[in-house]
């Protein structure tokens, strides 16, 4: 629906008062559109456009995870080779 002449004088004016009132909000704002429309030049230039690329905090979690686990992993093996050779020098000595 459009808007009417008398819409739009009023949200030039309010546009107009925003701006008068608060230059770093309208920074803000231009900042924000600019990196919209890279981040949209940027999908629409990709090569495979049905390709979706996971977010970076996506990729930093699932690293994380990888490293816990391995890291798990690595000390359940130390604890049972300590517990192995625990078991064998209590053995020799007994015998």
């Amino acid at each position: 629906m459009a808007w009417s002449q008398d819409e739009e004088r009023m949200l030039a004016q309010i546009e107009q008062h925003l701006v008068d009132d608060d230059p770093r909000l309208v920074a803000r704002l231009e900042s924000f559109n600019e990196r919209v429309r890279r981040s949209e030049a940027r999908s629409r230039d990709s090569a495979d456009p049905g390709a979706v690329r996971p977010r970076r905090s996506t990729v930093i979690i699932l690293i994380s995870w990888l490293l816990i686990a391995t890291l798990v992993a690595t000390l359940l093996v130390m604890v049972l080779r300590h517990e192995a050779a625990a078991a064998m020098a209590l053995g020799s000595t007994l015998l």
